[in-house]
């Protein structure tokens, strides 16, 4: 039995069974932790979700910004469906549109399992929060996405606000906890995301820093793995392995084996994309796009 955590899929299904095939997955011993953003701007969104959906029963799955996104774009009117790319037009009007999304609804913001000491999230921690209480933040936001008013936490869930606070109630609880675990890059010492700072290390104005080195963070006690943040690229340090390696930039697709002392990473060749493609930015939403 083998376990394997997997960087950012993003739409990208022939890199995807690519990765498969390379560390011999067997769903009849093995299991597999997905980081997040399983779909968008890979152009293969629909038969990656189909991919990931068939193998639920051995898979653990983290839900990113861009499947929160898928989400929301679910629940509106087909008029306003069909003006989103493409690639996630063809998940919302797909004819099993209805089991995808359902699953995918269900589905974590936060994986733990204290006997493997590993736990997961899309994008990172807020600097204050231990492993103890990411958890149980994370179990707030899924009750509501999981339960009956689900419509409204995806539809109030977009905008860069409030900051972190942990006496926020409501929405903007729920919406700082999203950003959090889905969008986190840069901060300040006090939680402050730099959602417009994207790049690698070193790009940063002064004052901020990377989720896993922010001066005073709390001690954690579990490895962390996530994806999220391409330009980072490969990073494994102060107890974080960051996975997404770019697969649909024309980056590699990774996979980390979590259940042996050793470092185990196995990689294939992402999407083939022309030289040096523009980053697209996606239109804001009214209440401001996540990213």
């Amino acid at each position: 039995m083998s376990v394997w955590a997997i960087g950012d899929l993003q739409g990208c299904y022939d890199a995807t069974q690519r990765l498969l095939e390379r560390i011999a997955f067997d769903p009849a011993r093995d299991t597999l932790w997905f980081c997040g953003d399983l779909v968008n701007r890979g152009g293969q969104s629909l038969e990656t979700l189909r991919l990931v959906h068939s193998l639920r029963q051995n898979s653990i799955v983290v839900l990113g910004n861009h499947d929160l996104s898928l989400l929301a774009i679910g629940e509106r009117t087909e008029e306003e469906q069909r003006k989103v790319n493409p690639d996630l037009q063809r998940i919302v009007l797909a004819e099993d549109r209805n089991e995808l999304l359902g699953w995918l609804r269900m589905q974590k913001l936060v994986q733990v399992d204290r006997k493997l000491g590993w736990m997961m999230v899309h994008a990172g921690l807020a600097p204050k929060w231990t492993t103890t209480m990411a958890e149980r933040h994370a179990r707030e936001v899924e009750e509501r996405l999981h339960g009956d008013q689900y419509r409204r936490l995806l539809k109030n869930m977009y905008g860069d606000r409030p900051a972190w606070n942990p006496k926020l109630a409501g929405i903007d609880r729920h919406r700082a906890i999203i950003n959090i675990f889905t969008r986190l890059r840069y901060c300040t010492p006090r939680g402050r995301i730099a959602f417009e700072d994207k790049g690698s290390p070193g790009t940063q104005p002064v004052g901020l820093y990377p989720w896993y080195e922010v001066p005073g963070r709390a001690e954690r006690d579990l490895k962390i793995v996530c994806g999220h943040w391409s330009t980072l690229g490969l990073f494994i340090g102060h107890g974080v392995h960051a996975i997404d390696t770019g697969a649909v930039w024309g980056g590699k697709l990774t996979a980390l084996q979590l259940d042996t002392d050793e470092l185990r990473l196995v990689q294939v060749p992402g999407r083939d994309v022309p030289a040096n493609p523009p980053r697209p930015r996606p239109p804001r939403p009214p209440q401001g796009q996540q990213k």
